[in-house]
């Protein structure tokens, strides 16, 4: 591979955009305040696991400097969006930083699927042939989602064969420390059936950091004990109960961020003119466009109702059977949750970007306006199909 082939990409757009690219600038603090759904540092994997068997032995990518990258699911500015053939207001960044030891020397970005990404490919792997390279699949792969959610990556990436190993997989510690508060009062009383009353309080906090983290140690076999699995067996519940911890908290906080849409749908008035048809889409795309954020925000809830039912199971009447069950075979749902959650994020995000108080100066157009509901409208077709189909 061409050590020089990052910063010469064959698309001169993409190579403005890369140097003068802001969110480069302060990639450490992106690294301590991003949200797990819009950023997977695998700098800050390379800093803590880089020693690890697992992190040698099961890469995330097989080029060793792109394994140390930053990918962000980043919304396009009015100024990005000519850099790809096809709509799209939502793309996956690969930053490679210029040293992964330091991040503050920042790096160089470009996105997947621009403009003359596939000639990059070419460029930087040194080979001829785009789509038989696996790491270019990846990249693609993770493209097709919403998000970066640790739990939708690894389904998505399973499904297609790829098996990167669980260190490069979990909560950012900026989310870790936001739910711990959540995660404590969710799992409390299962972890006082595991270890007794003296693990409340103060032991509990340390017990459920200990679980979003991923910190499994001997202090956690009591509750592997009650669950009655093997220690792999515990390892893959642990991350699929961390899982569904993460998108019941997840669920919690949309519910917020969507109400805000919905009262931004109901009293939002572009300024400027329209014709009759457009007029008449306004009317009727924002009604419509509401009872599908409320029956998205609905499904996931009723989604999350089956982990509940289980978890009851265990801590009301001691039966640790479903609930065992349920953590080896739940991560199936975690596509449906990531997808979903992913797309009622995106609208939240692109919302509060594009509509907030600061924004007032700069208020849409009639069309600029639709052209967003379209796009929301579009991403909860999604949504919609999954209903249909269970």
């Amino acid at each position: 591979m061409n050590a020089h082939a990052f910063s010469s990409p064959a698309d001169p757009k993409a190579a403005a955009n890369q140097a003068n690219n802001r969110d480069v600038r302060n990639l450490a603090n992106l690294g301590e305040t991003a949200s797990t759904s819009r950023v997977l540092s695998l700098s800050q994997v390379y800093l803590q696991s880089a020693r690890e068997k697992e992190y040698q032995m099961r890469p995330f990518f097989r080029d060793s400097q792109l394994n140390k990258c930053i990918l962000v699911k980043h919304t396009l500015r009015a100024n990005e969006r000519d850099l790809f053939a096809r709509a799209k207001r939502t793309a996956t960044k690969i930053i490679l930083p210029f040293d992964p030891l330091d991040l503050k020397l920042g790096g160089r970005s470009i996105f997947v699927n621009q403009t003359g990404f596939d000639a990059f490919c070419r460029a930087y792997f040194n080979i001829d042939d785009v789509m038989a390279n696996a790491d270019v699949q990846m990249l693609r792969l993770l493209d097709q989602l919403p998000s970066l959610d640790p739990f939708l990556v690894r389904e998505h990436l399973g499904r297609n064969g790829f098996k990167p190993g669980a260190c490069y997989l979990k909560i950012s510690p900026f989310d870790v420390q936001r739910m711990v508060g959540f995660a404590n009062a969710e799992i409390e009383r299962l972890v006082v059936t595991a270890f007794g009353d003296g693990f409340s309080g103060e032991a509990g906090v340390k017990l459920t950091g200990k679980i979003l983290a991923d910190e499994l140690d001997k202090e956690l076999s009591p509750l592997r004990r009650v669950l009655r699995m093997s220690e792999d067996e515990f390892s893959d519940g642990i991350f699929s109960w961390r899982g569904f911890l993460y998108f019941k908290w997840r669920h919690l906080e949309l519910q917020e961020e969507m109400r805000k849409v919905l009262e931004g749908l109901a009293s939002y008035q572009p300024v400027g003119s329209a014709d009759e048809a457009l007029k008449e889409y306004l009317r009727e795309v924002r009604p419509r466009l509401a009872r599908k954020i409320v029956s998205a925000i609905q499904g996931v809830g009723r989604t999350l109702n089956v982990y509940d039912q289980a978890y009851h199971a265990l801590v009301q009447g001691e039966n640790a059977g479903p609930f065992r069950r349920f953590l080896l075979d739940g991560p199936r749902l975690f596509f449906e949750l990531g997808e979903n959650i992913g797309i009622l994020s995106h609208i939240g995000s692109f919302w509060q970007y594009r509509m907030s108080q600061a924004m007032n100066d700069q208020r849409l157009t009639p069309t600029e306006y639709s052209d967003i509901l379209m796009d929301f409208e579009d991403s909860l077709s999604v949504v919609g199909n999954q209903e249909e189909d269970a």
